[in-house]
Parts: C-alpha cells; structure tokens; sequence
C-alpha cells in the first residue's frame, strides 16, 4: 500500500465524516422513522466523488481502487448505515456491473450520469421465489424477430427499486437451472412496461429504499444487453465478488458506530460510584467488541488490496463479507447490553445500529452462502 492511497484514504474518510456530520447525522431519526429516502443526498455525495468511486476519471469517475472505497463506505455507515447501503449498492453492483462488462457505447452513455449523482443506480438478480437459488429465476427475456428482447417478471428486495433511473437487469434466457442460462441488460427508468413496485416496510436500514422492480411485456433494445448471451450468471458472481467487499465494510462501519457509542457510554455512565467501564463484566465486553473489529477490518482491507492488486478474491471477500457481517451483529448486540434499558430506546444510537445491523448477515449473499462458497474455494 502505497503513501498516496494512505493519504487518500484519511482524506476521503475526513471529508465524508464531515459530510455526515452536516447532512446525515441531524436527519437519522425523521429518515429512519419515516422510511424516507433522501434521493437529494446522493446528488450531494456524487458531487464528493462518493457515487463514482471505482470509476475511471474519463468516465467522470474518481478513478479509485476498493482501498479508499473501503473508507468511504465506513464512514458513512459509522452515522447511518442505511445511507451507506444505498452508496455501496449504487457503486458495487449497478455501476460496477456497467464499467466491468459495458462496451464502450454503454460506459460512455451511463457511467458519467452515475459517478455524478446525476441518477441513481439498482441492480436487480433476487426474485420473490429465489433468494440464493437465484439459476432458478422467472423473470425471462425473450428474443423478438426483430431482434428486440421483451422481459416479463419482477424482482423484490431491490435497493432502489423504484427510484433508480437506471437498472441492470438479470433474466433467464434459457431453461430453469441450465447452464448459461441468464443474461443482463440495462434498462432505463420510463421504459414502457418497467415500474416500481411495492416498497418494503424493514426492521433497519430503513433510509435506503428497498422496492420491487416490475416487467410487464417491457421491450428494449439489443443494444441494452451487458454482453453475451447466456453470461449474466457468470457475470454477477464476479459482481458480487466485489459487493462482498462493500457488504464488509458496510458491517465494518455499523459495527464502529456501535462501539464507539457503548465505549463512551461505559466511560461516563456510573453505578456504584465508578464509571461501569471500571467493571469486569463490561470491560471483557469492549475488549471482545475491539477484538473482533480488528480481526474484521484486517479481513476486510485484506481483501480489497487483493481486489486493486487485479488477483482473484472470491474466498476472500466472502470471508471478509462473513466476518464483518456477524461482527457487526455481536458488537451491536453488546452495545445494546451495555447501554441496558437505554440501548432499548430510539433516543440512544445503538437500537438502530441494532436493526440495521441484521441485513448485512442477508444482502448480497446469506452466511450460510458466504461459507458454501469458502468451502468450495478451500476444497478445490
């Protein structure tokens, strides 16, 4: 690691925790009561570089590695982990996926509206019926005469799903369950036939929109087709091998959030005369809690050195992925122990890291897929 990514890891983690500060943290509570989604927000991060990261500068990108992205994506997620969310995902899979498979018409049409901020990115694979069995999925686009695709079908769990501008779109192509059987497109919010459908009402991360996407009879272009035929599947593995390592630091940062808040209350709460910090019981407590962050962060720069350094990664981002992710669990759940009846409360931070903690154990790959994937790596 170099002394330039060093400095612009400490740049960017200063600028965002500003950032956060001034536009995120006083709105935490109305968002997350609310369910609100601060569209205009990432309008605002993209004019940081904050929705483009991994994006070449020709592209109007900031031309940065998963190192300072890293960063980037725990700071947020150290004020609101649903704000993070929504910047990883926009960044990880929809953009990603254009940048690594587009062609050159593509790249150039989309990528600079993304990077800005200008639109918002989703990415839809997982299905009301298939979650992990995502080989088997309904959402099908069929080959016209003339060369046009029509896709039918819905996607659920899609972070924007209704106010992305822009969608790529993974759809079965072939048999159920046969090889090469799914192929990406793009498809363009306005499109006839492609709509938001219901929002869900979630136990966290309840500022980062999580809808439906709907296809009814939805005709596009050939020319919105990522790659070749039959590659889609084959192309979100690689996607979400880079997703893992958004995922992990989005646990990264929930879990920081959450250690940081019971740490300094353990220092100024007192019973029995003395800070509970000073007893054994809660201090065993932080030192397991900064154990286990030590242990996920190494895991989770581990991996994103190996993605910048263009080496295989799949192992471990889904360590890191896995880690992080019940790290993020167990340390939120402490901090709520250590706050006692407060913790249990809206007016404390550590019931929300709490809930928000949860998904990042599910998105993008459940533990139970994180470990079948390890474990086929580390057989082979």
């Amino acid at each position: 690691m170099t002394n330039e990514i060093v400095e612009n890891q400490e740049l960017i983690a200063q600028s965002v925790r500003d950032l956060g500060e001034r536009l995120i943290r006083p709105n935490i509570r109305h968002w997350d009561d609310t369910q609100h989604f601060p569209a205009e927000l990432f309008r605002q991060l993209g004019e940081q570089g904050l929705m483009g990261m991994l994006v070449p500068t020709e592209y109007g990108g900031a031309g940065l590695g998963y190192y300072e992205y890293v960063a980037g994506i725990v700071e947020l997620a150290r004020i609101d982990g649903s704000i993070g969310l929504s910047m990883a995902a926009h960044n990880s899979l929809c953009t990603n996926h254009i940048l690594l498979f587009g062609d050159e018409d593509q790249k150039q049409t989309y990528l600079p509206r993304l990077a800005s901020g200008e639109w918002l990115g989703a990415w839809g694979l997982t299905e009301p019926n298939t979650g992990s069995d995502a080989g088997n999925m309904r959402t099908t686009a069929v080959r016209t005469d003339q060369g046009d695709w029509i896709l039918n079908g819905s996607k659920n769990f899609i972070t924007h799903g209704r106010s992305g501008n822009v969608a790529v779109v993974i759809a079965r192509t072939g048999e159920p369950n046969a090889p090469h059987n799914a192929t990406a497109f793009i498809v363009e919010r306005g499109t006839a036939g492609f709509s938001g459908g219901r929002k869900e009402d979630k136990l966290g991360m309840r500022a980062s929109e999580t809808a439906e996407m709907l296809f009814e009879d939805c005709r596009i272009s050939d020319s919105q087709r990522l790659g070749a035929v039959g590659d889609g599947f084959v192309q979100s593995l690689k996607v979400l091998d880079g997703g893992r390592i958004s995922i992990a630091a989005l646990s990264l940062g929930i879990a920081q959030g959450a250690y940081d808040a019971a740490l300094a209350y353990a220092k100024e709460r007192e019973q029995f005369g003395q800070p509970i910090a000073t007893f054994q019981g809660i201090s065993f407590k932080l030192a397991d809690m900064a154990t286990d962050l030590e242990a996920a962060k190494l895991l989770t720069y581990q991996a994103a050195a190996l993605k910048d350094a263009g080496k295989p990664v799949t192992k471990e981002s889904a360590m890191a992925k896995l880690f992080a992710s019940e790290t993020a669990v167990r340390v939120a759940n402490e901090a709520v122990q250590i706050f006692g009846g407060y913790g249990y409360t809206k007016d404390f931070p550590v019931e929300k890291f709490y809930r928000d903690a949860k998904l990042c154990t599910i998105g993008e790959g459940t533990s139970e897929i994180q470990k079948l994937v390890i474990s086929r790596q580390i057989l082979k």
